[in-house]
């Protein structure tokens, strides 16, 4: 690639310039992509948190359920369910971390009390309010290990992005920058060499010919003469 460069000073202040905004870019990228694996290491510690919590949940909601079936019946269980009126509402917004746009999830109406379940008190039992509960209690939980596995697969892709154009600027074009600088460099001081070679020759040329011109001049004077 370096053999493409014409080696002149214009181009040897160019590519100058290009190395100082890579390094500064490259040197952004680093700070970036070092940011980005703390707040993933974050976001990872969260999701092994939830992670562990929603398998609690759904195994509680799976013994209560099973319990209220077991207890109640079939029908019971299904004529609660059937009972509700107010589902919940889910919404999302954005935040934005490090520079990447992850989702926020918001959830209202998950949790209700005996009234807001539509079956009223004469329609349950201890046991289908304590299946009912854990399901809430789930289904936060589903809501908010989607927010964090979002997040975190977001964040996961913005890191590769971030290591591929640090390693691009690494090892592809600081080094053909570098190599660039170098040729020029070394051309534009092989070509000095040579101009110093050339004029010091012409010097002596013109030297030795001043002299010759001198000699041929005092040869060719008339000698003086004798008195």
């Amino acid at each position: 690639m370096a053999k493409d460069v014409k080696p002149t000073r214009k181009n040897l202040m160019a590519i100058e310039d290009r190395i100082e905004l890579s390094e500064r870019g490259h040197d952004t990228l680093e700070q970036k992509r070092d940011g980005l694996i703390m707040e993933f290491m974050d976001i990872l510690d969260q999701a092994q948190d939830v992670r562990s919590e929603l398998d609690e949940n759904y195994e509680t909601a799976q013994q209560k359920i099973n319990m209220a079936r077991a207890m109640e019946g079939d029908v019971a269980v299904r004529g609660a369910a059937a009972a509700l009126k107010e589902h919940p509402e889910i919404t999302t917004q954005s935040k934005n971390i490090m520079g990447v746009v992850v989702p926020q999830i918001e959830s209202s109406r998950v949790k209700k009390s005996l009234d807001q379940r539509g079956y009223g008190l004469l329609g349950s039992s201890a046991r289908i309010d304590e299946a009912a509960d854990a399901y809430e209690e789930l289904l936060e939980t589903i809501i908010l290990a989607a927010e964090v596995e979002t997040a975190m697969k977001k964040m996961l892709k913005e890191i590769e992005t971030t290591k591929r154009r640090v390693n691009a600027l690494e090892f592809k074009l600081l080094p053909e920058l570098n190599e660039n600088k170098e040729y020029i460099e070394q051309k534009l001081e092989e070509q000095e060499r040579e101009e110093i070679f050339r004029l010091k020759k012409i010097k002596n040329k013109k030297e030795k010919e001043e002299k010759e011109e001198k000699e041929a001049a005092e040869a060719a004077a008339p000698a003086p003469a004798d008195d």
